[in-house]
């Protein structure tokens, strides 16, 4: 496997992790109260470092030392607790900076998720830690746990009603709660975790840092990830791309989804919806799997333990269901179809070699029925696995044994289990639900779980992370966007959108650009009927709501009468560069959108769905994030709702997508060419039909960026 480069990684978040000596401002001798808890998990959980409590009133707290004020302690403390509130805090940070603490933890809110007043005393805390060179975690968080060294300082309850275990786990949250919830159902399960982190309102210090400190240390073999927006997007960038590069998978579970949820993540409501799928795009990008609900972030964590993203060969879609219940083969089949990876067939020569393992009445066919005759022969399920092996006719196999008690050979199942998986280096899952036979599995190594939805909810899901980590970022080609036309307006008119886009390579409709009746009239003479007459100004982007739009002209008294009609709608608007622009009438078998954005903070942006007039009001979009090749498009352009019409119903031919494909390639390299000349490019509706000759652009708006506007 290729070595990942090395990164430095921020010290704070480093010191954070492993911190030689901690004080906390606030400490409470109650070890269930905020200032007193991290105090009780330091010396529960074995830490070996100096403990500091602060506390004026008290010269002793839970057994240690206590000191009056910070400028008290033997010598300045790596990393403080602010455990004190308000401006008590506040003033903590300074005393910190003042004592040369190299991280201060503020649990305290009130700052920036309160409001101007408190976003001002937030960056007012960060400028002076930053000038002390200090780092801050917070505020507003409830701290950083890690298992190996049993610096736990965090007062979250969790980590008092379950039982530590060190494993191969690594938590980063900006949320509190959600760097302890997922801890718990990962040791309900058995599973053991080292790190679990909260950024809070990240004033410094983000779930990015604390990506890179816990993707290098390399006992790490999984990464769960809760956020709700990315603070610093160059630094989660090279934390995804370290993690990539040395086989780390990130599993991430992103919330403000919901016009709800929306809200309560942040105050930027109408833009949330857009910076939702651009997080996706970002996800998908750099190989994190996103995931929609707290079940499925751990749910399939025991399969990528496994060290399945190790192994050089890639996984395929072939899962290969195996029972003794014929209820569960039908109920597998119909989950892995829901799934969106249905059961595929074996080829004539697996079939035949497996019949001769299988009773007479039993089928050869994916799911495959063991039925119960292997209660009376335990070599069944053996040489059942050793012939998909044989054959190489498994990606990953599921197993489900509703029934596997008295009589049944579990210990020697057990070793087939083991012997398909070092034989074929492919991922075994089973279900089953009777406690005594599945620990017998578990002991030995097996992926149990105890339904088998959830069985093959995770197989599917450790399969597709696996395609999307395998997937290598795409080589850029500069290329050299043509120049804007001069102008100081916002928009560019459709005329000059449509002759910008054809000068750049793009399949922009023939136009005529009118400025009398008459030149309407032999525009429709030109072109042929039927045309569309539309008005055409920069200073009015969006026309149908105005009426300028006429459509189906069919002679030249329609032209002369429609281009009157709109210039004295233009004229109602007092537009100073009014125009009409006739274009021939276009069908197509399908219309789409395909639309380029360049975001001050995630780069380029590329959507492309369903077109027309309603896509506000039914949105079927796909966004991908530059740079990207023709296989993301073709998989984005899948993702929609309207992909099953692509290969042609009721007698329609199949759709002709490659000219889309090249449409949403070329827009992506130039409005990154553009380095912010242009803020957006709109082609909505891009006509497609049966062959790629058949997509046009038939309408487009270029919005100007702040380097595309002329100076005057």
């Amino acid at each position: 496997m290729t070595q990942p480069a090395k990164h430095v990684v921020r010290e704070g978040a480093q010191i954070a992790l492993a911190p030689r000596s901690i004080a906390i401002i606030g400490a409470s001798d109650n070890p269930e109260k905020i200032g007193g808890r991290p105090i009780k998990y330091l010396q529960r959980f074995g830490y070996r470092g100096r403990i500091d409590p602060i506390n004026p009133n008290r010269s002793e707290i839970q057994g240690l030392k206590a000191y009056a004020d910070l400028s008290a302690t033997p010598d300045a403390p790596e990393l403080a607790i602010v455990a004190v509130p308000g401006q008590a805090a506040f003033d903590a940070v300074r005393a910190c900076a003042v004592r040369g603490v190299k991280v201060a933890v503020v649990i305290a809110s009130g700052f920036g998720e309160m409001g101007a007043e408190g976003k001002q005393q937030q960056a007012e805390m960060v400028r002076i830690a930053r000038a002390a060179g200090m780092r801050l975690i917070g505020p507003n968080v409830q701290g950083v746990a890690n298992f190996a060294s049993g610096a736990v300082f965090n007062f979250n309850t969790t980590f008092s009603e379950t039982t530590p275990l060190d494993g191969p786990i690594a938590i980063v949250s900006q949320s509190g709660a959600m760097s302890a919830l997922p801890y718990a159902h990962l040791r309900t399960a058995g599973l053991g975790v080292r790190y679990a982190c909260s950024t809070g309102n990240e004033a410094d210090l983000t779930v990015a840092d604390f990506m890179l400190a816990v993707a290098q240390d390399p006992e790490i073999k999984l990464l769960l990830l809760y956020l709700e927006a990315i603070a610093d997007v160059p630094r989660f960038e090279q934390a995804a791309r370290f993690a990539r590069a040395r086989g780390l998978p990130i599993v991430a579970l992103k919330s403000g989804v919901s016009p709800r949820g929306m809200q309560a993540a942040t105050s930027h409501t109408g833009a949330l919806a857009t910076e939702d799928r651009t997080v996706a795009a970002l996800f998908r990008q750099h190989g994190i799997l996103r995931v929609e609900d707290v079940r499925a972030f751990v749910n399939a964590a025991p399969l990528y333990l496994q060290g399945w993203h190790a192994q050089a060969r890639p996984l395929g879609q072939r899962i290969v269901a195996v029972s003794n219940s014929g209820a569960s083969c039908v109920m597998a089949a119909d989950t892995a179809h829901r799934l969106g990876m249905p059961l595929g067939d074996f080829d004539v020569a697996t079939r035949a070699d497996l019949a001769k393992v299988l009773p007479e009445f039993g089928a050869a066919a994916n799911p495959i029925d063991l039925t119960a005759a292997l209660l009376n022969n335990n070599r069944m399920f053996g040489d059942l696995l050793n012939t998909l092996a044989q054959h190489d006719a498994a990606d990953a196999v599921y197993i489900s044994l509703p029934a596997s008690g008295a009589g049944y050979d579990l210990p020697r199942y057990l070793d087939d289990c083991i012997t398909f998986v070092r034989q074929t280096a492919r991922p075994l899952v089973m279900a089953n639900p009777l406690a005594a036979s599945a620990k017998v599995f578990r002991d030995g190594g097996v992926v149990v779980f105890d339904h088998e939805v959830a069985a093959l909810e995770a197989l599917v899901q450790l399969i597709k992370h696996d395609a999307l980590l395998r997937r290598a970022e795409p080589p850029v080609t500069p290329i050299q966007a043509p120049a804007l036309p001069a102008g100081d307006a916002r928009y560019l008119s459709e005329s000059d959108s449509l002759n910008w886009l054809h000068a750049a390579g793009l399949p922009a409709i023939e136009h005529v650009l009118c400025r009398h009746a008459e030149d309407a009239a032999q525009a429709l003479q030109r072109f042929g009927a039927p045309v569309v007459i539309k008005g055409c100004s920069a200073h009015v982007p969006h026309k149908s709501e105005y009426g300028l739009v006429k459509l189906g002209i069919q002679n030249a008294a329609a032209a002369r009468e429609a281009f009157t009609a709109v210039m004295q709608g233009l004229a109602q608007l007092n537009v100073p560069d009014a125009a009409v622009l006739v274009a021939p009438m276009r069908k197509a078998q399908r219309e789409f959108v395909v639309g380029a954005r360049f975001d001050p903070r995630f780069g380029t942006l590329v959507m492309l769905g369903d077109g027309g007039k309603y896509i506000e009001a039914l949105p079927d979009i796909a966004l991908l994030r530059w740079p990207f090749d023709a296989q993301a498009v073709e998989e984005a352009l899948h993702s929609l709702r309207i992909a099953p019409l692509f290969a042609g119903v009721r007698g329609e031919p199949p759709l002709a997508l490659e000219g889309l494909v090249h449409i949403a390639l070329q827009l992506g390299a130039l409005l990154d060419a553009a380095k912010g000349g242009i803020a957006s490019i709109d082609a909505n509706p891009v006509m497609v039909g049966a062959s790629r000759a058949d997509t046009v652009i038939v309408d487009a708006l270029i919005e100007r960026g702040t380097h595309g506007l002329s100076m005057r």
